[in-house]
């Protein structure tokens, strides 16, 4: 009988968690639309989409992912982590495991003003496997600005690493606007003569 009282209570002890949920699982973050999720995940750079898409790579392999797969005339990008082991106690006690480990897909794309747009997702893949052979993977997406602000931080250096910057539209006219005129102006040894 008393064997029977510690086996429900540790059965008690194992599904509570799950069953009612606490107040860290009951707190969600709030549902972005569409259009914040594009502007969180994407931005612009005044490179083109080659340069980008090989800062990108590069960014990616300097933080530790393996690229899975890659196409320059896509723009798709995809690669993972490496696998690290996050059982927890309850876990443990149940007969279950867990490992985790991050995924990252980015879209590089050309934009007709001559700039390129990236577009990185990044999820957080947890996978448990029970006792019995039975597993159970859940994927979140990242919604934390930070990984992302990082993240293009990165690309921007990589970019500048790479001297793949390509100066804007405005600073392109700036300089044709001052060659052409260095070119009408008359040379020094012009002026100094005198008019007849």
């Amino acid at each position: 009988m008393r064997h029977a009282r510690i086996i429900l209570c540790a059965m008690a002890l194992i599904a509570g968690p799950a069953s009612s949920p606490t107040p860290a699982l009951a707190k969600k973050a709030p549902a972005l639309s569409p259009l914040e999720l594009q502007a969180l995940q994407s931005k612009e750079f005044e490179t083109s989409k080659e340069n980008l898409f090989n800062a990108v790579m590069t960014v990616v392999q300097d933080l530790g992912y393996q690229v899975q797969s890659a196409d320059l005339q896509t723009g798709f990008l995809t690669a993972v982590s490496a696998t690290e082991q996050k059982t927890n106690f309850l876990e443990a006690l149940g007969g279950a495991s867990s490992t985790a480990n991050t995924k990252i897909t980015a879209f590089v794309q050309a934009l007709p003003n001559g700039m390129s747009r990236v577009r990185l997702n990044m999820l957080s893949s947890k996978t448990t496997s029970s006792l019995y052979g039975q597993n159970n993977q859940r994927d979140n997406l990242i919604l934390d600005p930070v990984p992302y602000r990082n993240a293009w931080d990165k690309i921007d250096e990589a970019l500048f690493v790479m001297g793949a910057l390509e100066p804007t539209k405005s600073q392109t006219v700036a300089a044709k606007v001052i060659s052409s005129e260095d070119a009408q102006r008359p040379s020094s040894g012009e002026a100094s003569k005198p008019a007849n």
